[in-house]
């Protein structure tokens, strides 16, 4: 990553965070942010599986919402998750399920965040579905890991998580992850890390990320690679095909919005593919992650901005 991207990344996700920044961004960002987000109702984000679904593409479905403040939001997250499992059901939808610890109550007691998480992972078992526990920032990393691995312990297999290739210690926590044999989705990172934890080189966290994919690919456990980098998915097609790999020992994942055309042209070739698609009314935190992943998206915010301000009568 050029100092440049560095710049505008850590810029950008410490800016989102003033109130005057997100008051604007809400106000006059959500036209844009729609792109990225398949509605703010269940039945939106349905109707979104059931188009993928005739691609060929599967999917993750998402309700966006995090950094809750009452434990009374966790449990009305939980609620609007079995719902979500039911809806998948109902419809027959190829998709699992993605949730946030933070919302789920983490930061506020991780007593009542694993009785949430748990109730959900279990009314996904019952309708034979899989829930991915999403990897936040850092404070979160080692409770994160330790729900997934308290649920495994009870019976629950049917959970993963996320491991982020930017961080130092992701290459323990890979390790500790292949032994318990506990499904991952593995990713580049997407939050704002210090140096003293995470890598900063754009090369660093490459290698990082293709030694995780490696370690995962040759252990025989069913890899969920999440990149839109060519560069990657090139070189998982050349790894797997040289190392006779079924296409069905893996999967690709991208984001809702982002590459479709790439995405119904690797379910085209036989690839496995799933698309993340978020849902709600919660949009912002996860919206400025993909403005500060992409600069041209910014413009496409102020341009926005700048036009409904001119249309504005006075």
């Amino acid at each position: 990553m050029g100092i440049g991207s560095k710049w505008y990344r850590k810029s950008l996700l410490t800016i989102t965070g003033i109130p005057l920044v997100e008051r604007l961004s809400t106000t006059y960002g959500k036209k844009l942010a729609s792109r990225f987000i398949a509605g703010e109702t269940l039945e939106e984000a349905l109707l979104e599986l059931e188009k993928l679904g005739k691609l060929g593409i599967m999917a993750t479905l998402d309700h966006l919402g995090e950094g809750i403040q009452d434990l009374s939001e966790a449990s009305a997250y939980r609620d609007q998750y079995l719902k979500l499992i039911e809806g998948i059901a109902d419809r027959k939808a190829n998709s699992h399920v993605s949730l946030k610890p933070t919302q789920m109550g983490l930061a506020l007691d991780q007593a009542a965040c694993y009785a949430n998480i748990r109730d959900v992972v279990k009314h996904a078992r019952r309708h034979r579905n899989f829930v991915r526990i999403d990897m936040e920032n850092t404070p979160y990393t080692q409770a994160t890991i330790d729900i997934v691995k308290r649920l495994h312990k009870e019976g629950l297999t049917n959970v993963g998580t996320v491991l982020q290739a930017y961080l130092f210690r992701t290459e323990q926590d890979v390790n500790d992850m292949l032994q318990a044999r506990i499904s991952l989705r593995l990713v580049k990172g997407a939050y704002k890390e210090s140096s003293e934890v995470a890598y900063q080189d754009k090369n660093e966290v490459i290698d990082n990320f293709k030694s995780m994919i490696k370690a995962h690919l040759d252990k025989g456990i069913y890899t969920a690679i999440a990149s839109h980098d060519d560069a990657i998915i090139s070189w998982v097609k050349a790894y797997v095909r040289t190392n006779r790999i079924a296409k069905s020992a893996f999967e690709f994942q991208m984001l809702y919005g982002l590459r479709m055309n790439e995405q119904a042209k690797l379910a085209k070739e036989g690839y496995r593919i799933r698309c993340y698609v978020p849902y709600g009314a919660m949009w912002y935190p996860y919206f400025t992650r993909r403005l500060a992943e992409k600069p041209a998206n910014l413009m496409l915010v102020l341009k926005n901005m700048s036009g409904l301000k001119k249309a504005s009568p006075k």
